[in-house]
C-alpha cells in the first residue's frame, strides 16, 4: 500500500468480499493465484466445441503467477514483486528492472504472501499474514538489505492487526490498530518498524475508523450513529467533536481519504445530497464541503495523489471501463501518455517519494496483467513482465461490457465473455446459443469490472459463455442503486439475475437448457437463491463459501463486526435481534426452502472462514441429505473465505469443471495430479462428478495451517 495511490474498496469489514482468490478479479487489485510451469499436454475429458481449441491446463490460470504486484521503492532505485519462492508466493526485491539481480526476502513455506508495500524508510517492507485463512492478520516487515523479518503485532490467538497509515515525515513509523484489548474495536499504535517498540495513542472509545495525518496523529475519527449513520469526529478541547455526518443511506459511499498536507481539510468521498459519491474538500475548520471532482454515471473508484503532499493529482472512475481524470495539470501528460501506449486499461500501482517514477499495471481483457516501469521525466515508457507469460500466446478471449435493463428499468451493468471461434463476426453475440454460466460477484456492496478475469477465461476455454450482472446493492453506480436492494435478498436482487438470463436467452447467447449459476461469498448465496427460489432456472448450481441461513450468517460475524452491524446488515438486510428482521432473514434463506432443490449442486467451503463458517454448508448439506436430494459437498480445513493455496484452487476448480461438463456438457481436464499437496476433503456426494472417487483412490489431505 502506496499512501498516495488509493483504490476505494469498502472497508473489509462490511461486506463478505467473495472475492475468490485468482478468481474474477483484476491482478492488481486482489493478489492474484499465481502460474506453474507448462507441463505436458492435458488430457481433454471431452470435445471441444464448436471448434477445436487448445485446453488450458488450471495450474497455468489457478496456479502461482511468474511474478505479480510490482513495486518502487520511495527513491525509485529498487523494486519489489511477488513470485514463488519453492512454490509459495514471496517477497523478491532488485535493483529497478534488473530482474537478473532478484532475491527473495522472505521465505513463507504455506500460503504466500498477498499484499506487500515499501515504508517510506526505503530500508523496509510491510506485508500482512493471517493463520490458515482466518483473517486474523499480523503485520510483519523486513529488512531488504538484511532479509531479518519481524513480527510487529504478536498477538494472541483470535486478535488481528490493521495498517492506518504510513508517512515520510516519520518513515520509521507506522500507524496501525489492534483488538486485543477489545475485540470489538482497534485501538490505535504507533510502531516503530525498526525496534518493533509499541506506543499506544489512547483507547478505542468507539470509533469504527480512524483517519491520520502526515505526522501519523489521528485527527478524525468515524463513529457509528444510533440512526446507523456515520458522524466524523475531530479532537477539540473537551475531546473529539462531531465535524461531518453521514446518514444511514449515505455510509456506503461515503468516507474519509486522507488529511492535506497542513490538516487543515479532508479529503473525503460523498454521496450527501447527491447520487454519485464525489470526490470533495472536508474543511475541518467549520465543516464545509468543496466539490473537487465527481461523474454523473459512477462513483469516484479511486484516487491517485501527490506522495509528499496528499494532494489528489487524479481520479478514476469506472461505470463500463476505468477512466482516469487528470486533476492536475502536473500528471496531465502522464495519463494521456499511458492512454496512448497501452492497449489495456491502466492503473498506478505505487510511485516513488518524488513522484518521478510510477509502477503501472496494465489490465486488458485477453491478457494477464503486465507491469510497466513509467519515468515521468523522460517519458520513457518500460515494460518489465507480463505476469503469466505462459498465457501471452494462449487463445484468450475478448470480455464485451453490456447494460442490461431490469424489469422496473434499472440499468445492470454486466461483462460477458464468450468461448472462442463461437463469435464469427466479432459482434459480441455467439453464432449459436452456448452452454452458459451465470457468475455472481460477492460483496453484495462490489462490482464486476472490465479486465482479465481468470474465472471468465477459464470458463469460456472449457466451452461456456459467461456472464457476470452488476445487480442492485453493487457499488459503483450510485447510492441510488445501492438503496433500491434495499431487504432484497432473494427478491429483487435475485430478479435482475434472472432478468439477465432471460435477456441471453433472448438474444440467442444463453441455450435455456444449459444455463449454470455460480459465485462466492454472495455470489455462493445466489446460487443457493438461485436453486431453492427458482429451482427450474439453473441446470446446476457451484457455490464457494455462501451462506444458506442469514440468520445464522450475521449472528456468527466476527466481534470487529459489530461497529458496522446497524448501518449495513441490520438495516439494509435484516435486524435479527428483532422478530421483523429475523423473519425477514428466515425468508430470504435457501436453507429454509432446501426441500426446493432438483438440480444437481456442488458446494465448496474453507473450514476457517470467519466471515461465512462453515455452518452455513454443513447445515444446506444435512437438510439436503435428510430429503434425500444430490448435493457434492468439498472443504478445505486449512482455507479461509476463498482457496489461496494453488493444490487446493487446482483441486476444486478441476471438481467444479468436471461437475460442470456433467450438467452442461463442457470439457475439462482430467484430474491428473489435481489433489497432490491439498487439504481437500470430500464430505459428501463424491459419487456425482465424473472421475473423482477414482482420482481421490489412496488421497490423504495435506493441512496446512
Amino acid at each position: 500500500m502506496n499512501p498516495a495511490i488509493r483504490f476505494l474498496a469498502l472497508p473489509v469489514l462490511l461486506l463478505m468480499t467473495g472475492s475468490l482468490t485468482g478468481c474474477g478479479q483484476r491482478e492488481d487489485a486482489t493478489p492474484p493465484p499465481a502460474a506453474a510451469a507448462p507441463a505436458a499436454e492435458p488430457e481433454v475429458a471431452q470435445a471441444p466445441e464448436p471448434e477445436a481449441v487448445e485446453l488450458l491446463e488450471r495450474a497455468l490460470l489457478f496456479g502461482n503467477p511468474e511474478r505479480t504486484q510490482a513495486r518502487i521503492s520511495p527513491d525509485g532505485s529498487m523494486m519489489s514483486f511477488l513470485a514463488p519462492r519453492d512454490g509459495v508466493l514471496n517477497i523478491w526485491v532488485a535493483p529497478a528492472g534488473d530482474f537478473a539481480a532478484a532475491r527473495a526476502v522472505t521465505a513463507d513455506t504455506n500460503r504466500g504472501i498477498r499484499q506487500h508495500f515499501w515504508l517510506p524508510n526505503g530500508s523496509h517492507i510491510a506485508y500482512l499474514q493471517d493463520t490458515g485463512g482466518n483473517e486474523n492478520w499480523h503485520i510483519h516487515v523486513v529488512d531488504v538489505v538484511s532479509g531479518e523479518s519481524r513480527d510487529l503485532t504478536p498477538l494472541p490467538d483470535g486478535s488481528r492487526a490493521t495498517i492506518y497509515a504510513a508517512s515520510h515525515r516519520r518513515p520509521e513509523l507506522l500507524a496501525i490498530g489492534t483488538n486485543e484489548r477489545n475485540q470489538a474495536l482497534f485501538d490505535p499504535f504507533l510502531v516503530n518498524v525498526v525496534t518493533g517498540e509499541m506506543t499506544p495513542l489512547g483507547e478505542n472509545p468507539g470509533f469504527v475508523d480512524y483517519t491520520f495525518d502526515l505526522d501519523l496523529q489521528p485527527r478524525l475519527a468515524q463513529q457509528q450513529t444510533p440512526s446507523g449513520g456515520y458522524a466524523f469526529l475531530q479532537p477539540g478541547e473537551e475531546g473529539w467533536e462531531a465535524i461531518w455526518e453521514v446518514p444511514q443511506s449515505d455510509t456506503i459511499t461515503s468516507r474519509a481519504l486522507e488529511l492535506n498536507a497542513d490538516s487543515s481539510a479532508a479529503y473525503v468521498l460523498s454521496s450527501v445530497d447527491r447520487n454519485t459519491a464525489a470526490l470533495q474538500l472536508l474543511n475541518l475548520e467549520d465543516g464545509s464541503l468543496t466539490l473537487v471532482a465527481d461523474n454523473p454515471q459512477a462513483d469516484i473508484s479511486g484516487v491517485l495523489s501527490d506522495p509528499r503532499t496528499n494532494e489528489v493529482l487524479a481520479v478514476n472512475f469506472d461505470y463500463l471501463r476505468s477512466e482516469w481524470r487528470a486533476l492536475s495539470d502536473d500528471v496531465r501528460d502522464d495519463i494521456a501518455l499511458l492512454s496512448d501506449r497501452l492497449e489495456g486499461d491502466a492503473s498506478v500501482v505505487s510511485q516513488s517519494a518524488d513522484n518521478r517514477y510510477w509502477m503501472v499495471a496494465e489490465g486488458a481483457a485477453s491478457q494477464p496483467a503486465r507491469y510497466h516501469l513509467l519515468d515521468r521525466e523522460t517519458d520513457s515508457l518500460t515494460l518489465l513482465f507480463s505476469s503469466r507469460p505462459a498465457l501471452d500466446e494462449a487463445p484468450l478471449v475478448e470480455m464485451h461490457p453490456e447494460v442490461i435493463r431490469s424489469r422496473d428499468g434499472l440499468d445492470l451493468v454486466s461483462y460477458l465473455t464468450l468461448p472462442k471461434g463461437t463469435d464469427s463476426d466479432g459482434n459480441g453475440r455467439p453464432d449459436s446459443a452456448q452452454p452458459t454460466v451465470l457468475f455472481v460477484h460477492g460483496g453484495p456492496w462490489a462490482r464486476d469490472s472490465y479486465g482479465y478475469n481468470t474465472t471468465h477465461q477459464w470458463l469460456a476455454n472449457r466451452g461456456y459463455a459467461v456472464l457476470s450482472v452488476n445487480y442492485r446493492g453493487s457499488t459503483g453506480f450510485g447510492k441510488d442503486f445501492i438503496e433500491a436492494a434495499t431487504h432484497e435478498f432473494a427478491g429483487k436482487m435475485h430478479d435482475d439475475l434472472i432478468d439477465a438470463v432471460n435477456w441471453a436467452i433472448e438474444n440467442d447467447i444463453a441455450d435455456p437448457e444449459r444455463i449454470a449459476i455460480m459465485g462466492g461469498s454472495y455470489g455462493g448465496y445466489a446460487t443457493l437463491v438461485g436453486v431453492t427460489f427458482t429451482p427450474e432456472t439453473f441446470a446446476c448450481g457451484v457455490d464457494i463459501v455462501g451462506p444458506s441461513n442469514l440468520v445464522t450468517l450475521i449472528e456468527s460475524f466476527p466481534a470487529y463486526w459489530g461497529p458496522l452491524l446497524e448501518g449495513t446488515w441490520y438495516s439494509r438486510v435484516g435486524d435479527p435481534r428483532t422478530e421483523e428482521g429475523r423473519s425477514l432473514l428466515e425468508a430470504a434463506s435457501p436453507l429454509f426452502k432446501a426441500d426446493q432443490i432438483v438440480r444437481p449442486l456442488l458446494i465448496g467451503q474453507g473450514g476457517n472462514d470467519p466471515r461465512v463458517t462453515k455452518l452455513e454448508s454443513d447445515q444446506l448439506v444435512e437438510a439436503m441429505q435428510a430429503n434425500g436430494q444430490p448435493v457434492t459437498y468439498v472443504n478445505y480445513g486449512d482455507e479461509g473465505h476463498g482457496f489461496a493455496r494453488p493444490p487446493n484452487r487446482d483441486s476444486f476448480f478441476g471438481i467444479a469443471e468436471a461437475f460442470l461438463s456433467g450438467c452442461l456438457g463442457g470439457r475439462y481436464q482430467a484430474f491428473g495430479d489435481a489433489f497432490e499437496g491439498s487439504s481437500t476433503e470430500i464430505l459428501a456426494g463424491i459419487e456425482h462428478v465424473p472421475g473423482l472417487a477414482e482420482a481421490l483412490e489412496g488421497f490423504e489431505p495435506t493441512l496446512k495451517q
